[in-house]
């Protein structure tokens, strides 16, 4: 496929997974196409209830109408799982701040003991904050966090055929605790003044990401070297792409595609609802043996020099972590800060 006159994400029919023979082995085609070439593209008939969803971006206004005193008893300064609110300006990537305030949530998981001798990446694992002043949030949210994580499970499977692998292949990295991370994003609109920066070009590091829009456009893909794209918003559909684990675990067949989000302009906002699929914390990535004629396409991970990645999911989940919170790391992970600058650096 050639993306030098892309102007448009390819989109995909989950639905066919479930069809006829031939209908699947042509969706498995295009799913492998779309994820290789371009690294994004639009789902549609995904299965996610389209009221859910509704009640997700609701829930998602109500929370940042909410006073900033009130969101600041959530913020992610509280949280050494990296849960919880962001003012605007507080989150780093590529060494700015991005325009966007936002919400973490990951899966509801009790706190883990450490040992001495334990790895830090173990104290990711823990419990959300939730507002006091909006009940309601924590159930449509971690309901709507299964949800995903079943249909996300469907198109990874999905994708270890697609790639001539047995459907499970991908089941051990994820076990009985996939990576579950929801991010409830507002951008607000762009004074003059200010970057248009709403989040700095980056790739996404798990498995596997899904974005539920809003009708304000701003999300732009990096197609091909300096050609970037509007992946606009299409009503009913997730925008999907590659993560960097399954970059890795394919040798770069699969590609993780660099994106930003511009700002919107003054006077109006965007919401977003990101959900992010990855690996559990212990797992460590594999390269798979693709079929002969797959594996000759493959062109190797690339690797950013200043954020190198990691097989080790843990850490490179970690890692990420500590560059775009560096307040949260200040408090939490003196200890990883000093002891391990290799890993970070």
């Amino acid at each position: 496929m050639s993306t030098a006159s892309l102007t448009a994400l390819p989109l995909l029919d989950l639905a066919r997974l479930n069809a006829s023979p031939a209908d699947k082995a042509d969706f498995l085609a295009q799913l492998r196409q779309a994820a290789r070439d371009i690294g994004f593209f639009y789902i549609t008939n995904h299965g996610i209830d389209a009221a859910l969803s509704q009640r997700v971006q609701q829930e998602a206004r109500r929370f940042f109408a909410l006073p900033d005193a009130q969101k600041q008893q959530v913020a992610m300064i509280h949280s050494p799982h990296f849960r919880g609110y962001n003012r605007a300006a507080a989150e780093i990537t590529r060494g700015k701040p991005d325009w966007r305030e936002q919400f973490d949530i990951g899966a509801e998981r009790p706190a883990l003991l450490l040992a001495d001798s334990d790895p830090r990446w173990r104290r990711l694992q823990g419990p959300n904050l939730w507002p006091e002043s909006q009940p309601s949030l924590k159930p449509v949210l971690l309901r709507w966090q299964s949800e995903m994580t079943r249909m996300a499970l469907t198109l990874l499977r999905a994708f270890a055929e697609a790639l001539a692998l047995p459907h499970n292949a991908f089941d051990p990295l994820y076990g009985d605790k996939p990576n579950e991370h929801i991010k409830l994003i507002r951008y607000p609109g762009k004074l003059p003044s200010q970057s248009n920066q709403g989040v700095g070009a980056h790739k996404d590091s798990g498995f596997l990401s899904f974005l539920l829009q809003d009708e304000q456009k701003g999300l732009q893909v990096e197609v091909s070297p300096g050609h970037w794209i509007d992946a606009a918003p299409l009503p009913g559909t997730f925008v999907v792409n590659i993560g960097e684990l399954l970059e890795l675990a394919t040798n770069g067949y699969l590609r993780a595609t660099v994106h930003r989000v511009e700002s919107p302009p003054a006077g109006q906002e965007r919401l977003s609802i990101a959900f992010f699929l990855g690996a559990q914390l212990d797992a460590t990535v594999p390269v798979y043996a693709l079929p002969e004629r797959l594996a000759r396409e493959a062109h190797g991970p690339e690797s950013d020099p200043l954020n190198p990645l990691l097989r080790d999911v843990g850490w490179n989940y970690l890692k990420g972590r500590l560059r775009s919170h560096p307040d949260v790391a200040e408090r939490y992970y003196r200890d990883v800060l000093r002891q391990s600058a290799e890993i970070i650096a």
